[in-house]
């Protein structure tokens, strides 16, 4: 059994919860509405009330921060470093090779714009990195 600290976990959940709102609020909101074709009045038809999206968008981030923690404890006993050298090398490795992939995949099969494509995944190499900082000096 991994021995994980889910009060860990749960902080990585919240991160992502905050720094998503962050990103896609007052750091890039205006940019990502635009680029994938969102008003503020289109937002009021959306099947998903916000706070409806916020609990779906916390409910991923828990699932990514207990995957996220399972792989450090491995990867940490495998690989036999620990502090952030073995959080940045996680969260790298993790983004590159499955958060890029799908995200690629969005420009060359959505038609989406390589703009949205740098906005989403750098997204996701921040909450990586900063979910695994927390769990790696917590776990």
């Amino acid at each position: 059994m991994v021995d994980v600290n889910y009060l860990a976990v749960l902080v990585g959940g919240i991160l992502y919860l905050v720094i998503g709102g962050l990103w896609y609020g007052p750091l890039f909101g205006k940019q990502w509405m635009s680029m994938v074709g969102i008003t503020p009045e289109s937002m009021k038809s959306m099947k998903l009330t916000p706070l409806q999206a916020m609990f779906g968008g916390f409910i991923v981030g828990l699932l990514s921060a207990f995957v996220l923690a399972h792989h450090i404890v491995f990867a940490g006993a495998y690989l036999g470093t620990t502090g952030y050298e073995l959080a940045l090398m996680s969260a790298f490795w993790i983004w590159l090779g499955f958060y890029v992939p799908v995200n690629v995949g969005v420009v060359l099969w959505e038609g989406k714009s390589w703009n949205l494509f740098f906005l989403t995944t750098s997204y996701y190499l921040v909450t990586l990195a900063v979910s695994a900082l927390v769990l790696v000096y917590w776990v």
